[in-house]
């Protein structure tokens, strides 16, 4: 079985990827959208370059697609993309977006592959808390709910800090795996990469939500030692 990931480089699709790999199947490309514009319906925004260096620590191909996040054509401009992949799937790390999922699995119906969505309604504690366990280098990239602030952004999910947020999302009820919205995340390390990523940036707090600024990234392959 001949694999493309759907990838973001946060910690959705990275289990998914990992799933992938644990089936003993080739993951021959990691695809990731771009988005150039404001929003996106579908996609992740910030800090998705760093599947480029996610897809060297693997020894996998990245396929990096430009969008510029508007509803009707993104979807397309993944779909374009992908019909020149010699792939049997496509692997998505949806968890609980029915718009996210049923539009991925209409797309590769038309394409003439499987779709699989791993994680689909998996339960959100044990989400987040098998990731942890399995050694993925979670950090937390920005924030947007009551009971999380400036300090998490840059956070690497440790056994502490996830005690610390399964507190926080218990007290001020959001949701545990940030699938509302809450957070956003990015993977440095994990059972499936070769090596790790070091990433340096900038809080940037803008009252009661922010954003890490990524300002320079570097894997292990570029002479970082971790």
């Amino acid at each position: 079985m001949r694999v493309a990931i759907l990838s973001s480089g946060g910690k959705d699709s990275s289990a998914a990827w990992w799933w992938a790999t644990c089936r003993g199947w080739e993951v021959t490309h990691l695809v990731t959208m771009i988005v150039e514009g404001n929003d996106s319906m579908m996609f992740q925004i910030p800090g998705t370059e760093i599947v480029g260096h996610q897809a060297k620590l693997s020894g996998t191909t990245w396929v990096s697609i430009k969008t510029q996040g508007i509803e009707d054509l993104e979807v397309d401009e993944l779909e374009q993309s992908l019909s020149n992949l010699s792939i049997d799937a496509l692997v998505c790390g949806a968890l609980r977006s029915d718009y996210q999922k049923s539009r991925i699995e209409r797309m590769c119906h038309r394409l003439g592959i499987i779709s699989y969505t791993p994680l689909w309604h998996q339960s959100s504690l044990g989400h987040i808390t098998g990731l942890v366990e399995h050694g993925f280098g979670v950090v937390i990239t920005s924030v947007a709910c009551d009971g999380l602030d400036e300090s998490w952004l840059g956070e690497l999910l440790t056994e502490q800090s996830l005690a610390k947020l399964i507190e926080l999302s218990n007290k001020f009820r959001f949701n545990v795996d940030g699938e509302g919205g809450e957070y956003e995340t990015l993977v440095v390390y994990g059972p499936h990469f070769s090596g790790s990523i070091k990433i340096e940036g900038e809080k940037q707090w803008l009252g009661r939500r922010g954003h890490y600024n990524i300002n320079k990234i570097l894997n292990s392959l570029d002479g970082f030692s971790s």
